[in-house]
């Protein structure tokens, strides 16, 4: 029921300043009346709009918490409904407390996400904003922040309106012609909106464009240290972590699962994992690693390829050599250090090395300016000052407008009757509004809403 009152913690459970419970519906001011006795004696439809009131929060005479609530009345508020919050002091039996009180008095526990459903529903926010709120919540860099805040004010929303309209004066040109042939305006498309159709192919493309982009700033760059046991895998990933987080030994197959770290180069996140080192073995536990490696490899966006140098090459160098991407791999030479030994020439898949000491931490940075120029183009530095997409669902349904569009040009090219355009047209406009939520179903809604957090 969209008009009941809901309820949650909206902060993390656990030990803390302050938990807040928020309630959001009709009945929220109603129910909040019963349980908070505020120090100035007014009732809750007495206060301020957008105050926060001090006072207790009762169970009939049993004393809950000693509180500030937060009042805020609708349509002006997050759902566009009425919103209490209670400031609570911080831990899990207090905040719990309070939200087993406000149920009892007549609120229903919130569903994940449930309140940021309510801010779409309402028309408060359309579905890339609301998407947007949760890619906030998960981002890992402040770029992938950057491009979330730019869809949660609303740019990709004004840029997918705008397309529309492009469209829609396509669709009212048609209509006349189809509605009043005796006005003998049949002629082929007009110029002008010949011209809005292109810019809706250039626009949706430039935008499909930048998915890669923008999936790689939101999501991370999945990279695997791989390479023959003791080449110095868990030093590099100590080195670049700035911290021991693998064990380091002089021993091989000290690594025997993969270990998985993320940290942010230059605004992308880069989830490096190191890998057991591969070898014929006859330990069966490090045998399960070696094949979860091999796995790594096939599923990596980028592999450093690790060789000793100072050690000759081996047949285990060739193996992994033989089962690596070479559009995905970059050399790395470690133990510069010591004297050279490994001919690496013999490699030729990789055709970009970088020479480094993980032990000494000699050419960390030079690596990673190079691995940032692998993965990304220039362009990338101004990513957040355009509009980029970052959601496949987005890209699918902009890659559907492109080619409605395109069949309109075909139809247009071929010199076919105007009232063929129509479905095209329709397809198109249909397309756009998937983008934004004005056509969804309530599977795909449950979907997103499901990723949320309770109390979001």
């Amino acid at each position: 029921m969209l008009f009941d009152t809901i309820a949650a913690i909206s902060t993390p459970r656990g030990e803390g300043g302050i938990g807040i419970v928020r309630l959001s519906g009709d009945s929220a001011f109603e129910i909040v009346e019963k349980i908070f006795r505020p120090k100035s004696g007014k009732k809750i439809s007495e206060l301020r709009n957008f105050s926060i009131n001090y006072g207790h929060i009762y169970d009939r005479e049993n004393l809950v918490d000693e509180v500030m609530v937060s009042v805020m009345k609708g349509p002006n508020t997050y759902t566009k409904e009425d919103i209490v919050e209670i400031n609570c002091h911080g831990g899990l039996v207090v905040t719990e407390k309070i939200l087993e009180t406000v149920l009892k008095y007549g609120a229903r526990l919130s569903e994940p996400g449930e309140f940021t459903r309510r801010a779409f529903l309402n028309g408060r926010i359309d579905l890339t904003q609301a998407e947007a709120i949760i890619d906030i919540i998960h981002s890992k860099t402040e770029k992938s922040v950057s491009l979330s805040l730019n869809q949660l004010r609303g740019d990709l929303k004004e840029q997918i309106e705008h397309l529309k309209k492009l469209v829609l004066d396509v669709a009212a040109h048609i209509n006349v012609v189809l509605d009043y042939p005796e006005e003998g305006i049949d002629d082929p498309l007009p110029a002008n909106l010949v011209g809005n159709l292109q810019e809706v192919i250039e626009t949706t493309d430039k935008l499909i464009r930048s998915y890669d982009k923008g999936k790689m700033i939101k999501e991370g760059i999945k990279t695997a240290i791989v390479g023959k046991p003791n080449v110095g895998k868990s030093s590099l990933l100590n080195s670049v972590l700035k911290e021991d987080r693998a064990i380091v030994t002089h021993v091989p197959g000290t690594t025997r699962d993969v270990i998985e770290e993320v940290v942010n180069l230059k605004g992308i996140p880069l989830i490096l994992v190191d890998t057991a080192g591969i070898r014929t073995t006859d330990d069966i536990v490090e045998n399960i690693g070696v094949e979860k490696s091999k796995k790594m490899i096939e599923k990596a966006d980028l592999i450093l390829f690790v060789v000793d140098g100072g050690r000759e090459l081996e047949p285990e160098d060739f193996e992994i050599h033989n089962a690596i991407n070479a559009e995905k791999v970059i050399g790395i030479i470690n133990k510069i250090d010591m004297e050279r030994k490994a001919d690496i020439s013999k490699l030729t898949k990789v055709t970009k090395w970088i020479e480094i000491s993980a032990k000494e931490n000699l050419g960390i940075d030079e690596m990673e300016d190079e691995i940032y120029n692998h993965i990304v183009d220039g362009s990338i530095e101004d990513s957040s000052e355009k509009i980029t997409i970052t959601n496949v669902r987005h890209k699918s349904a902009l890659e559907k407008t492109k080619q409605y569009v395109e069949n309109m040009f075909e139809t247009i090219n071929l010199g076919l009757p105007m009232d063929l355009l129509a479905v095209d047209i329709k397809g198109a406009l249909d397309s756009l509004s998937e983008v934004t939520g004005e056509i969804s179903c309530e599977d795909l809604l449950d979907h997103i809403f499901s990723n949320f957090c309770v109390g979001k």
